[in-house]
C-alpha cells in the first residue's frame, strides 16, 4: 500500500495547540496515527491500532478547544468539521447549552490501492454495499473506489460527501477521488434528497455514498438503483445479518416479511405454516463485510445469501485479503447457518427475544456465565422468547404470534437475576451439552431409518428447544416432523415423505 498525502498530518498538527503538537510529534512515528482526542478537564490522548496514549501532562482547557475550532471549518448538522482540502474529521461533543466541551480529532488518509480487493466487483456495474465496524477503512476503500472508476474505467461518478469526509473539507474537493465530482450535502437530513438530485440534475453511471442510515435514504437508494445508475455505498452494521435485522435498513437486501403458506405449500417445503421470506429483489447485488484492514467477506449474490439465511441453508461467500505482494488472494467459503456440533449452532443461530424482561439483567445473568446472548428487538428474526409467567397466562398477542411461528417460550415466575440465571441454566446447563449431543444422533438415527424406508420413527421426549433443534435437522434432510403428545412427555415424530 502507498499513503498519499502523507504530510497532511501536518495540517492537523498546524490546529493543535502548541504543547499538544510537541507530544504528538513525537509519537507520531510510522503514520499510523488514527484519532487525536480532547476533552475537557482530561488529558488529551492520541490512539493509535493498538494502543493509546495520554499526551503531556496539562489538562485540556476551553482555551485549548478554542485553538482548534477557530482554525477549522464550520460545524455541520451532524456536529462534524474538517481542514480544507485534507481528509481529517473534527467532530465536537457539546454540553446542553450546545458548548463544545470536547473534540475527535481523526487522521485521514488517502490510501492507494486499497479498491483492488473489490475492484473486479465493482467493474461489473453491479451495486456493491460496504459493511463493517467503525475505523476499519470502510470510507477510505469507498474514496479509491470513486478514484478508480472515475480515471481508470472512465465513468461519470458522483459522490454525495454528507460529512465532506470523502472528499474533503472546502469547495475543492480532495484529489483522492480522482476526476469524480462531489456533491456536498448542506445538512444529513437531506441526505436522500440530494443523492435524487444528483441522479436527476447530473447525469452519473456511478453513484458513490457514505453511511446509509435511513429509511428515506434506503428508499433513495432503490430508486437510483431501479433508475440503472450503479451504486457503491457503506451502511451501518458489521455483517449481512445485521441488516438483516435491521428494520430501517433491511429494505437494502430485499426485506423481510412474515408469509403464511397454505397446509399443502407447508407440507411439501417441510416448514411450519408461518415463514420468513424476502420481500423484494435486494438494492444492492453484493455486500462485502470488511472483517479486517485488506481482509473482507464477499457475498456475491445477496438475494441468493438472504433466502439461505432465513432458510437456515449454506450461503455462497468468498474470503478476500490482501497478500504480502499486493495482490489479492481469494478463498471460498460457505457461510454454515445449522451446525451439528450444539455450541457452534447456539452462538450462531441463537436469537433472543425479550418480552416484559429486563434486559440489562439478563445481560448481567449472561455475563456470569460468560455466555453470548443474542438479543433481537424483531420476533421475526428470534428463535427463543423469554418473558414472565404472568404475561404468560394473559397471552398478549406477541406470545400468540411466537407460538404461531412455534418460537419456544420461556416462562419465568419473577423478572429478577435470580429466575434469569435459572432461565439460562434451562437452556445452557451444562450436561446439555452431552443431552443435546444425544437428542440430535437419535434425530439423525431416525432420519436414516426414514429415508431407508421406515414409515415414521418416534423420538424420545424433550423439552421445546431440543425439540426445535431436532425439527431443524429434519428440514435440513427434506424430511417431514411433527410434535405430539403433552409437556413433558411431548416429543418429536420423524416421517416418510
Amino acid at each position: 500500500m502507498q499513503t498519499v498525502d502523507i504530510d497532511d498530518i501536518r495540517s492537523l498538527l498546524a490546529v493543535m495547540p502548541p504543547h499538544i503538537a510537541s507530544d504528538l510529534k513525537q509519537e507520531i512515528g510510522n503514520g499510523d496515527l488514527l484519532e487525536i482526542v480532547m476533552d475537557l478537564g482530561r488529558l488529551p490522548e492520541a490512539r493509535f491500532p493498538e494502543r493509546e496514549i495520554l499526551l503531556g501532562d496539562h489538562e485540556v482547557t476551553e482555551a485549548d478547544i478554542q485553538h482548534v475550532t477557530s482554525r477549522i471549518g464550520s460545524f455541520s448538522g451532524d456536529n462534524r468539521a474538517g481542514l480544507t482540502r485534507t481528509l481529517h474529521r473534527i467532530s465536537a461533543i457539546r454540553n446542553r447549552e450546545g458548548k463544545i466541551v470536547g473534540l475527535t480529532c481523526r487522521v485521514g488518509r488517502a490510501v492507494m490501492g486499497t479498491a483492488k480487493i473489490i475492484q473486479d466487483l465493482v467493474e461489473t456495474g453491479n451495486n456493491v454495499l460496504l459493511m463493517g465496524p467503525p475505523g476499519i477503512g470502510k470510507t477510505t476503500i469507498l474514496r479509491e473506489t470513486a478514484r478508480v472508476l472515475a480515471d481508470d474505467l472512465k465513468k461519470r461518478v458522483i459522490v454525495v460527501d454528507t460529512s465532506n469526509e470523502i472528499a474533503g473539507d472546502g469547495d475543492i474537493p480532495h484529489p483522492a477521488i480522482g476526476h469524480a465530482r462531489r456533491m456536498q450535502v448542506p445538512t444529513p437530513t437531506l441526505q436522500h434528497a440530494v443523492m435524487i438530485e444528483a441522479v436527476e440534475n447530473h447525469m452519473p453511471e456511478v453513484i458513490i455514498i457514505d453511511e446509509i442510515g435511513t429509511s428515506l435514504e434506503a428508499e433513495a437508494a432503490r430508486t437510483i438503483a431501479e433508475r440503472g445508475v450503479q451504486l457503491v455505498g457503506t451502511a451501518h452494521g458489521n455483517s449481512l445479518e445485521n441488516l438483516m435485522m435491521n428494520p430501517t435498513l433491511s429494505d437494502l437486501i430485499g426485506g423481510i416479511q412474515t408469509v403464511t403458506l397454505g397446509d399443502e405449500e407447508a407440507r411439501r417445503r417441510h416448514t411450519q405454516k408461518s415463514v420468513l421470506e424476502r420481500k423484494a429483489p435486494p438494492t444492492f447485488d453484493i455486500v462485502v463485510e470488511i472483517q479486517e484492514r485488506y481482509k473482507v467477506l464477499v457475498h456475491p449474490d445477496v438475494a441468493d445469501a438472504v433466502d439461505c439465511v432465513l432458510h437456515g441453508k449454506e450461503s455462497r461467500s468468498e474470503v478476500r485479503w490482501l497478500g504480502p505482494d499486493g495482490n489479492v488472494v481469494k478463498e471460498q467459503a460457505a457461510t454454515i447457518r445449522e451446525t451439528q456440533k450444539k455450541p457452534e449452532l447456539i452462538n450462531q443461530g441463537l436469537r433472543v427475544f425479550l418480552f416484559g424482561i429486563n434486559r440489562p439483567i439478563l445481560e448481567q445473568a449472561a455475563h456470569e456465565k460468560g455466555l453470548a446472548i443474542d438479543i433481537t428487538d424483531d420476533l421475526r428474526l428470534s428463535n427463543i422468547l423469554i418473558t414472565t409467567k404472568n404475561y404468560f397466562r394473559r397471552k398478549p398477542q406477541k406470545l400468540r404470534d411466537a407460538e404461531m411461528q412455534g418460537i419456544p417460550i420461556y416462562a419465568i415466575r419473577g423478572n429478577s437475576l435470580q429466575q434469569l440465571r435459572h432461565c439460562l441454566e434451562s437452556i445452557y446447563t451444562g450436561p446439555r451439552d452431552e443431552v443435546v449431543d444425544s437428542a440430535l444422533d437419535e434425530a439423525r438415527q431416525a432420519i436414516d431409518e426414514v429415508k431407508n424406508g421406515k414409515k415414521e420413527v418416534e423420538l424420545s421426549p424433550q423439552n421445546s428447544f431440543i425439540r426445535r433443534l431436532q425439527h431443524i435437522l429434519a428440514e435440513r434432510h427434506d424430511v417431514t416432523s411433527s410434535s405430539s403428545g403433552r409437556e413433558p412427555g411431548r416429543r418429536v415424530k420423524i416421517v416418510n415423505n
